[in-house]
């Protein structure tokens, strides 16, 4: 029995075969299930009736959340000085893993680490109101930083249509409405580098995020961060995997990948020298010469080669997909003989082979932490590849390239315990310390010192295991993850849901034109996604 209530009843269940009882399960409007039971009645007509509704005259208007979409705040996370206490807190600094350890946070920095800590310590006269959070039995670490991401990227993550698109910007394509943010944080996940594909040898430019779930695009971007470009290699590149109809535009060998890179970055270089000339030319104008306008000519501004110099000046950073020896041996020797360094190879699942010629040259390595045999050019790939690279002296991380596995990259780093026995805190480092390295920002994160940002992770369990969840995620000190706030969302989204579908349901039925439920899809981008319109 349903009591008599405001709105459509959506009804789903089953006739049984000479059978006067149908059973099922109701939807109300308020989007509670509840069972039902009917029994068939013999009536010549339907003496239900259906009689106009009386509509408002003002329509109900859902709350403005931030983003506007499911999961988005009422109220944007702010900013509080917090003290947590009595957790196993994963340093990854000198201090190592302190066991009853405390944890300080004010105006979205570390204040403190270390044990029995108390604020009279660490605050003059106005003291500021403290939040004081018991977390025995849980475990801090840094928030986790994936160094190869595509995720919170709109319209296409390659532009594959000529051999180099230095000049493109992920930075210009940020969706701040992304739901794979909430779910990052809810994974522990804090930052990303975001990456142009591998559909070019050379790439667009990077972006370095932290997910400010909530904040627009602009907001999402780590100011100051050090600029980076995508470069790529193997069998993407020379459009070995794009169709028979895909064989145009160069390169088409490995031979002509290699080629690429030095045509560029010799034209980038003489790009580079004419402004330099241009310049010097200028300095030596007289005043006469400047106000009379009689000035030297500028070259013609070119934003691809200008990237590329900025790459041999050392003031733009190469991320470099990349998966087999010889192709590593030759980007290296061109970035030698060019004068610049490589600052990372990343998935480099050959990286064991070459571990010490990466180490000479002064690259880093950021690994898939267990792929292999996905496709031709990784078949050689072994799960050891991470601790190899790591015992010999070089910056290892691991990274996700996908928007699934990035919520579990603790689980990541975990292999590199079991296939290669690395010590469970340097482990850790891979997703957390290490690509901050890589991407030049452990000045500022990566790891719990007083100072750098308050980007950490509450866990339930031991950070590494698979049995641990995120049970509080913070950026700069505010709380953009909580798994209980979680719950009273999801039950805040299914009576939002409901809101609506009785809304639509009741246009229908006043004679406004309805269409068919359409889904959406949402579009997973990898380094190798190409739509139509990017070939």
């Amino acid at each position: 029995y349903i009591e008599k209530t405001e709105g459509t009843i959506r009804m789903t269940g089953n006739v049984h075969a000479e059978s006067r009882i149908w059973d099922g399960q109701a939807m109300l409007p308020d989007g509670k299930w509840v069972d039902w039971v009917a029994v068939r009645q013999n009536l010549e007509e339907d003496t239900l009736g259906r009689g106009p509704k009386n509509r408002p005259a003002v329509p109900e208007l859902g709350t403005v959340t931030h983003p506007f979409t499911a999961y988005g705040f009422k109220e944007l996370p702010q900013d509080e000085t917090l003290l947590i206490r009595n957790a196993t807190i994963w340093t990854c600094e000198k201090e190592g893993i302190l066991k009853d350890g405390d944890l300080l946070i004010h105006k979205g920095k570390i204040v403190a680490v270390g044990q029995n800590l108390t604020t009279n310590d660490y605050f003059g006269k106005i003291k500021p109101t403290v939040t004081v959070f018991d977390a025995r039995g849980l475990h801090i670490t840094p928030g986790i930083i994936d160094e190869h991401s595509h995720v919170v990227i709109r319209g296409g993550v390659n532009e594959g249509t000529q051999a180099s698109s230095a000049e493109v910007s992920i930075a210009t394509s940020l969706d701040a409405e992304d739901i794979d943010m909430y779910r990052h944080l809810a994974g522990g996940v804090t930052a990303a580098q975001l990456l142009h594909g591998s559909a070019n040898p050379i790439g667009g430019q990077s972006a370095m995020v932290k997910f400010r779930w909530g904040l627009t695009e602009d907001e999402l971007l780590v100011k100051g961060a050090a600029p980076f470009i995508k470069f790529a290699l193997g069998e993407n590149v020379k459009q070995s995997n794009w169709g028979d109809d895909q064989t145009v535009r160069f390169p088409q060998s490995r031979m002509g990948v290699e080629q690429v890179y030095y045509d560029h970055f010799i034209l980038a270089r003489e790009y580079g020298e004419a402004w330099n000339t241009f310049e010097e030319a200028l300095m030596k104008t007289t005043r006469r010469e400047q106000r009379r306008g009689e000035l030297p000519n500028a070259p013609r501004r070119d934003l691809e080669l200008e990237a590329l110099w900025q790459i041999l000046n050392q003031e733009r950073f190469v991320t470099c997909h990349s998966y087999r020896q010889d192709e590593i041996n030759m980007l290296i020797h061109v970035a030698d003989s060019m004068g610049f360094t490589l600052n990372t190879f990343t998935h480099i699942l050959e990286g064991y082979k070459v571990a010490d010629k990466m180490k000479a040259h002064g690259a880093g390595g950021s690994s898939f932490s267990d792929w292999w045999a996905y496709k031709f050019e990784v078949k050689d790939a072994i799960p050891y590849n991470g601790a190899i690279l790591w015992s010999q002296g070089i910056v290892t991380a691991f990274n996700s390239d996908d928007a699934e596995m990035a919520r579990r990259l603790n689980q990541e780093a975990g292999k590199a315990v079991k296939y290669g026995g690395v010590p469970e805190e340097e482990a850790l480092k891979f997703v957390t310390l290490n690509p901050a390295k890589l991407l030049h920002l452990d000045h500022r994160m990566g790891s719990l010192k007083v100072g750098k940002d308050a980007d950490f992770v509450i866990w339930t369990d031991h950070p590494l295991s698979i049995y641990a969840k995120a049970k509080k995620t913070y950026i700069d000190g505010r709380c953009y993850y909580d798994a209980d706030r979680d719950v009273t969302m999801r039950e805040e989204i299914n009576t939002e849901r409901a809101r609506l579908i009785q809304a639509m349901l009741n246009e229908g039925e006043s004679g406004a034109p309805t269409r068919k439920p359409k889904e959406k899809v949402k579009q997973h981008y990898h380094c190798d996604t190409v739509t139509e319109e990017n070939r």
